[in-house]
């Protein structure tokens, strides 16, 4: 099987499997459904995994990673076109969101699995966790670096922080406001990001003259 073909295998795979996982949980899924939902015979499944669990370990791999390209791939387009550390960041705001809006159910797997601590797959979900935020890391200190963010400023949890906000914040868009645009919800993020809501509410309560 050339490369090409394997890999576009693989990627079937991985849909079948994060919908079926998604829909009734990883114990309950079977490599058989896995395999039907991909239309591919059981064999192909082991051809390319050699468990259930490796196969989503896989998974995990394959899909933070499509999210860390996204972030850095945005980041350094905004710096391309002249922007600076914020601007860096506020891209990677909305690719995160575009990410969460194509990949809907991995995203809720992998937040879901974030909170479990007795998986096999734990230090992969780590792994590839730490290598996603330390893009953010990345903008982050050259911000920092550039006098844009206060020397004080903890690159490590800002990073993390942010990070689990987009997660979080799309998630509860697509769960409880779908009527929203993406356009919209970046907008609300944004603002939080550059300290407006902050500077607005401290705004209206200062006395007027």
């Amino acid at each position: 099987m050339s490369t090409a073909r394997r890999q576009a295998t693989r990627r079937k795979l991985y849909a079948a499997a994060v919908t079926l996982i998604a829909e009734q949980g990883f114990s309950a899924t079977t490599v058989d459904e896995i395999a039907e939902r991909a239309g591919v015979a059981k064999g192909t499944v082991y051809y390319n995994f050699a468990s259930k669990n490796d196969l989503f370990e896989e998974l995990l791999r394959d899909g933070v990673g499509r999210l860390r390209d996204a972030l850095r791939q945005a980041a350094t387009a905004a710096t391309a076109r002249g922007g600076g550390g914020v601007d860096a960041l506020d891209a990677m705001i909305h690719a995160g969101l575009g990410f969460i809006v194509r990949y809907p159910s991995f995203t809720q797997l992998y937040v879901a699995e974030l909170w479990r601590t007795n998986r096999a797959w734990q230090d992969t979900l780590m792994l590839v966790r730490r290598q996603a935020v330390a893009v953010v890391e990345e903008v982050l200190s050259a911000a920092v670096a550039a006098g844009e963010l206060s020397e004080d400023t903890d690159v490590q949890l800002t990073a993390s922080a942010l990070f689990g906000m987009v997660l979080v914040a799309a998630l509860d868009w697509q769960a409880f406001q779908p009527e929203r645009s993406i356009d919209d919800v970046h907008a609300a993020l944004s603002r939080l990001l550059q300290g407006r809501i902050g500077g607005a509410a401290l705004d209206s309560a200062a006395p007027r003259p």
